[in-house]
């Protein structure tokens, strides 16, 4: 008598079966133009500090020359995942998938995915169909599964999802896959303290090093080790000890939730981005001297309050560094209003402790509202009430932003962002990885990664 295939065992099956002939146009082209955003964003953090910090460590452990580092040199599959999973993390730009109680960045299995693919030789469409496959796993168990109310990071879906993509762009058997998955799984369970209370550099690094770890299950799971089988059902296992449980059919699955993730149109948070744009909005409209304010008030869903708004991951209106700005609704609405945008360059030390922005984000306050939160996911509805020092009060509503899924970033304007991000490197080059990622079907995926390869980031001037 046969034993019965557990949950990861199907998945396994599931990941294992998927087809390029399963993914629709839209999903192909949303996949393509979420390589091009988060190439821009690791091109554009190449000099960050902890990027840097990084890459020092990457060299000085060195390892067989298998996998690319973005801007330069080869290592090992796994370390090369960490790095440049943190660049395409670092500045916080990369797209999202909102589920009603989990918030993750898909494009972060973007690094582990294509360290895989390059160590298989894979073609460019196996790399773009594993992307999906990852895509599809972390979307739907976030959509199942949430864990953030328990205590614990959206990296967790994210395991399972890297490893499945990791898996499946190496090749290997479902059996393999499983393995992989339930390798993962078991091992990468990340606590919610990286994104409350005072914020560090874990929090751009949680995901890379969950993918660090997924590939590394991958190719364990090559050389014939196993992992737990029950890791989804089991006794003590992810729906015992962690989630809860739910069912779900990977038998049914298709590959096409990348088509509802969403793209940063700003350098925030990603709970924040329909109110930046209102906050832009109505500075355009009334043209309001800052130092006329009196307040700033928005009134927004519940999740976006209790990540960045004050809520129950602490206060957000202390301010002295990056991780802390990028998850702070009052300074990343006083940086749009007295600067016109959020970039990366609203992050720099020098301008986070400027007495303008650290006077003005005092002067803004933040609410949920219920009415609001229950029309999250599908709608980023938030108002803002501007209210200046002579009484008079302007307002705006809004329900999504341009990059939301119901406003999709065609790839004219993902190019724009790419290019603004890119622009501190050889032109050519950054149009040739452009050009590339946008045929990426009919490439070899060492068709890019020896462009990332030759990246050279100019000196300032």
């Amino acid at each position: 008598m046969s034993q019965q295939k557990t949950m990861v065992e199907k998945l396994g099956d599931w990941v294992y079966a998927a087809s390029w002939d399963d993914l629709s146009s839209e999903a192909k082209e949303a996949l393509k133009g979420r390589v091009l955003d988060s190439v821009g964003c690791a091109i554009g953090a190449l000099e960050g500090a902890p990027v840097k910090s990084i890459r020092r460590l990457t060299d000085d452990l060195g390892g067989s020359p298998y996998v690319t580092l973005i801007g330069g040199g080869k290592t090992t599959p796994d370390n090369a995942t960490f790095y440049n999973g943190a660049a395409i993390r670092y500045l916080d730009f990369n797209d999202a998938y909102l589920a009603k109680e989990e918030t993750g960045h898909p494009s972060d299995n973007i690094a582990p995915v294509l360290a895989a693919a390059e160590y298989a030789n894979a073609s460019g469409e196996q790399l773009l169909l594993a992307l999906a496959v990852a895509y599809q796993v972390q979307c739907r168990l976030s959509d199942i599964a949430p864990v953030r109310k328990n205590g614990f990071d959206h990296t967790v879906q994210g395991a399972y999802a890297a490893a499945a993509g990791a898996a499946k762009a190496m090749g290997l058997t479902a059996g393999e896959i499983a393995n992989a998955i339930a390798i993962a799984g078991t091992g990468y369970n990340s606590l919610r303290v990286t994104r409350t209370g005072e914020l560090s550099n874990w929090k751009g690094l949680a995901y890379p090093n969950t993918a660090m770890g997924a590939v590394h299950a991958a190719m364990l799971a090559k050389y014939g080790i196993t992992g737990p089988r029950e890791v989804f059902e089991g006794n003590k296992g992810f729906m015992d000890a962690i989630a809860g449980d739910f069912t779900m059919d990977w038998s049914n699955e298709d590959l096409e939730r990348v088509t509802k993730t969403i793209v940063k149109r700003y350098n925030a948070e990603i709970h924040s981005q329909a109110s930046i744009e209102g906050l832009l909005e109505l500075r355009e409209q009334e043209r309001i001297a800052p130092e006329a304010i009196k307040s700033i008030h928005l009134t927004t869903f519940d999740v976006a309050y209790h990540i960045i708004g004050g809520g129950e991951e602490g206060d957000k209106k202390r301010i002295r560094y990056k991780e802390e700005a990028d998850h702070s609704l009052p300074y990343m609405l006083a940086a749009a209003y007295l600067d016109g945008q959020v970039m990366p360059e609203q992050y720099e030390a020098t301008r986070i402790k400027r007495d303008d922005i650290q006077q003005l984000l005092q002067k803004i306050d933040v609410q949920p509202s219920d009415a609001y939160s229950d029309r999250f996911p599908q709608e980023m509805a938030c108002d803002i009430t501007l209210e200046t020092n002579d009484g008079r009060k302007v307002t705006i509503e809004k329900s999504d932003y341009k990059g939301f899924h119901t406003r999709p970033a065609s790839w004219d304007v993902l190019m724009e962002k790419y290019n603004g991000l890119t622009r501190n490197v050889n032109e050519t080059n950054a149009a040739a990885i452009a050009s590339t990622i946008r045929g990426l079907e009919n490439k070899n995926v060492s068709d890019l990664t020896t462009l990332l390869e030759q990246i050279t980031v100019r000196e300032a001037e």
